[in-house]
């Protein structure tokens, strides 16, 4: 059709009225009666007409392009109808095929978006949203795109006046399923996927920071967005994310459809606010779910990078609650599934380290902890529901174990994040969590036993171990209080070895704050102790308080840890180290003192035949005796100390160098068929320590002393065979007494030596009386309440005689005051009066006279 003639300016009057009759026609009833006179047609709908060439190949006219801008420029309440022209226009070219004409009026509305800024670009943009859905709903690759690239050019307007009746649903669902698109070609497939992110970009950019738009946070919308996202960025064959913000990636890489949704990904979360969180990270969690994607892991964790970079810090906290919630919901799927959660756990906390773990740390804790139960629990049963019925659901027992490492690395990496006081509550938390035994019941699980008590205790003193690594205290009694030094304690006398070593790392990563625990991981004779540049601090008040409070403890747990037969190689090592970082860390004179005694004790236990260990272990403890003493004789700078120590390393090296760690912790150890023979000047001698220490200032009373343990009933632990026959372990104060263990007992028989050592170890006895008490106080604590409330039950009546005898003797006593005390007060005071009432009638007496006070007093009614 050939385009219209413009009508002239200069019209005659009558024409002009029919223009005008015209028009008014045209916009009242819709396609008017005059469309098909070119002359009388509207202004706009001519020069709308005049940008379109005879030959669409020629493009659009861009000299009639600036007639209709500035047109629509002057005259805004016509843009409206522009727009609602040309999507006449162009619905008839979609329809007839007309591809050249489209793109042609697409370009003229994407200009007059451009230049338009009015309050009537609203009806104008309703008009340019429904042409951009006309294409979009073509089958055509390239229209759909057409009409993408202009919806992102639209996105990126900032409009003057808001919008409340706006939708943006259909796009939404339109630009998602094109982010799925399946064309055959891989080349327009990859076009229409980028045209697809491209407009979800768009729409996430358009409503993200408008009120008055529809809320694109809300789940219909968000289990549509982030799906289709994820979908392009699962297509990608990297590992892991780069960097937290690729806002320096080349052009090429920016053409690449994983780098842009990638880009749009962090863009949308990082627009997230507070109460966002949740909805833009369900659909992640369901996505992985519903495409098993937590069992590979490396797609998992890489979307959770993205997500914990693009967030703002302080929201980090949220995720890490989200993910939580959802292992819990995962708690009967298969092991390889929890364990792609924790493993995203793991990567998720040591990226929020910079933020925090949120308000509910010891939730974290206790729902990690939970999980690294009921993992135990479905190793030890083999199934889910436990049972072993025909079709549940068999686990794997090697999938678990892998579970249950990344549940303890990952509880190590949630406490690295936090301060010193919360890494002590986390240790005191997790430390009323394991089942002691005679404190803690069994876990009510079907898997309750001494194997499940055994394999729970071992995973949370790996936590322990984790949670304590790199711990950094001023102050020893806050990082040790007695509430969990003293569990800790109790675990070391466990026959299990592994336990065993567990509680030894524990202690030497609390105790060593200077790093010197790397000097100590072997045992050797060191001739010159300045290679190993030991740190070494003044001991402050706070440690020697601790040490006087819990040193004995201590000593008495290293004696009675190198009397264990299972003791190997590696429980060697640490009570070494345990020792060498007592004397650098937190030594006195004092704490001196006491080690040397304990170490010249460990001899003499080596030395014992009663214990019956064997030659392995004997070596062992003459070993670490010597390196041990090799070490503080150094550290204490006494010439004739050190002289003494390297005189008998000497000797041994000639005559027994099975007694010394170069022969005894290596692969292949040297040891001789027994030990019989032990003695001369291969052995420490405690006198001789004593004299030439005592010449330096030190203590020579308590050196000469020889160091004895203090055996309590927590030793009967240290006894059994397994650690279930003392579940129920209870401490018994008034049991020591009774008649059949004083008949066990034997008499023992008093010497000069009996007395002499009395009078020596006047010493100990202030740490006798404090044993005592604590194991009174340990009574209360541990035993049921049957066994309190039976041992208290025989005392009932007698408290109950005591308060009636009391109630009694001060009712008495009151009586008397008043019947015989009272006329003595009254003489004092001759004014006052007794008053005694009966029903209605008093009795007032005046000025005290015997005679008359007994006449009244007995015609009262209340006397007779």
């Amino acid at each position: 059709m050939p385009l219209p003639v413009p009508v002239p300016i200069d019209v005659p009057a009558s024409q002009r009225l029919a223009l005008d009759c015209r028009t008014l026609l045209d916009h009242r009833v819709g396609k008017g009666v005059c469309g098909c006179c070119g002359a009388l047609r509207p202004r706009y709908k001519r020069l709308v007409d005049n940008i379109f060439p005879e030959d669409p190949e020629d493009g659009l006219v861009k000299a009639n392009m600036e007639k209709l801008t500035f047109y629509a420029l002057s005259a805004p309440e016509k843009l409206d109808r522009i727009g609602a022209y040309l999507s006449e226009r162009l619905s008839r070219d979609v329809a007839r095929h007309r591809y050249g004409y489209v793109c042609i009026a697409m370009e003229a509305l994407d200009q007059l978006l451009m230049a338009c800024h009015c309050q009537s670009i609203n009806l104008f943009v309703e008009s340019f949203l429904k042409m951009v859905r006309k294409l979009l709903e073509s089958d055509k690759p390239s229209l759909q795109i057409l009409g993408t690239n202009s919806f992102v050019k639209f996105a990126n307007i900032e409009e003057d006046t808001p919008s409340y009746h706006r939708s943006y649903d259909f796009f939404v669902s339109r630009f998602s399923e094109m982010c799925h698109s399946s064309y055959e070609d891989p080349d327009i497939r990859t076009k229409i996927r980028m045209a697809g992110i491209k407009g979800l970009q768009g729409v996430v950019r358009k409503t993200v920071n408008d009120e008055l738009q529809a809320n694109i946070w809300d789940p219909q919308h968000m289990d549509k967005i982030v799906p289709s996202l994820l979908f392009n960025l699962q297509s990608s064959e990297r590992t892991e994310s780069r960097s937290p913000s690729p806002l320096q990636a080349s052009d090429k890489e920016k053409e690449s459809p994983v780098e842009l949704t990638e880009r749009c990904f962090r863009e949308l979360l990082g627009r997230a606010a507070y109460g966002n969180i949740k909805n833009a990270v369900t659909p992640v969690l369901m996505h992985l779910d519903n495409h098993s994607l937590w069992q590979g892991k490396t797609f998992a964790v890489r979307c959770f990078k993205i997500i914990m970079y693009s967030i703002q810090s302080q929201h980090s906290h949220l995720v890490i609650q989200q993910l939580l919630g959802h292992l819990d919901a995962n708690s009967k799927n298969s092991a390889t599934i929890r364990a792609g959660i924790v493993e995203v756990l793991l990567e998720a906390a040591a990226i929020a380290a910079s933020g925090s773990v949120g308000p509910t740390v010891l939730e974290v804790f206790n729902t990690l902890l939970r999980q690294l139960r009921l993992s135990v629990d479905y190793e030890l049963t083999g199934s889910y529901d436990g049972s072993t019925n025909i079709g549940t659901k068999i686990i794997k027992a090697h999938e678990e174990r892998q579970l249950q490492e990344a549940v303890i690395r990952t509880i190590g990496s949630f406490a690295n994040t936090l301060p010193t006081y919360q890494r002590s509550e986390v240790m005191l938390f997790i430390m009323g969590k394991i089942p002691v035994p005679g404190v803690h019941p069994l876990l009510p699980s079907s898997g309750s036993g001494p194997e499940s008590t055994r394999m729970i205790q071992v995973m949370l003193l790996k936590s322990l171990v984790q949670v304590t690594a790199g711990f950094q205290t001023t102050n020893m009694l806050t990082a040790l209080p007695s509430s969990f030094l003293e569990p800790l304690l109790s675990f070391s006398l466990i026959e299990d070895p592994e336990v065993r070593l567990l509680v030894l790392q524990i202690l030497l990563s609390l105790i060593d704050r200077h790093d010197n625990r790397p000097k100590f991981s072997n045992i050797s004779i060191i001739t010159d102790i300045s290679v190993l540049k030991l740190k070494v601090d003044k001991c402050s008040r706070q440690d020697n308080l601790f040490m006087k409070k819990h040193g004995q403890q201590l000593y008495r747990h290293i004696y009675l840890g190198c009397k264990e037969q299972s003791s190997g190689r590696q429980h060697y090592e640490s009570l070494f180290a345990l020792l060498g970082l007592l004397s650098v860390e937190l030594a006195n004179e004092e704490v001196v003192v006491d080690l040397i005694r304990l170490a010249l004790a460990l001899q003499d236990l080596a030395l014992s035949t009663d214990e019956a260990l064997p030659v392995y272990n004997r070596c062992a403890v003459h070993a670490l005796a010597a390196a041990y003493l090799n070490l503080i004789c150094q550290l204490t700078t006494v010439p004739a100390f050190c002289q003494h120590i390297h005189e008998v390393i000497e000797v041994r090296q000639k005559e027994s160098p099975y007694l010394l760690p170069e022969d005894v912790f290596i692969d292949v150890p040297r040891l001789p068929s027994s030990l019989d023979k032990v003695e001369g000047d291969v052995l420490f001698l405690q006198s001789k320590i004593t004299e030439v220490l005592g010449g330096s200032g030190y203590n020579t009373e308590r050196l000469a002393t020889p160091y004895v343990p203090q055996y309590t009933d927590e030793d009967r632990l240290s006894k059994r065979k397994s650690i279930g026959e003392t579940i129920s372990l209870q401490v018994d104060v008034e049991s020591r007494n009774s008649p059949e263990k004083e008949e066990r007992t034997p008499a023992e028989e008093i010497t000069f030596e009996t007395l002499k050592n009395a009078i020596v170890d006047s010493v100990g006895m202030e740490e006798q009386e404090r044993e005592r008490r604590r194991q009174v106080v340990e009574k209360f604590q541990k035993a049921p309440f049957e066994e309190i409330a039976a041992h208290c039950g025989a005392r009932v009546q007698q408290i109950h005689l005591l308060s009636t005898y009391a109630l009694f003797f001060s009712l008495t006593r009151c009586f008397s005051c008043f019947v015989l005390l009272r006329p003595r007060c009254c003489r004092a005071n001759s004014t006052r009066s007794l008053r005694l009432q009966s029903g209605r009638r008093r009795v007032r007496l005046g000025p005290y006279r015997p005679a008359m006070a007994r006449t009244r007093l007995a015609r009262c009614p209340s006397t007779r």
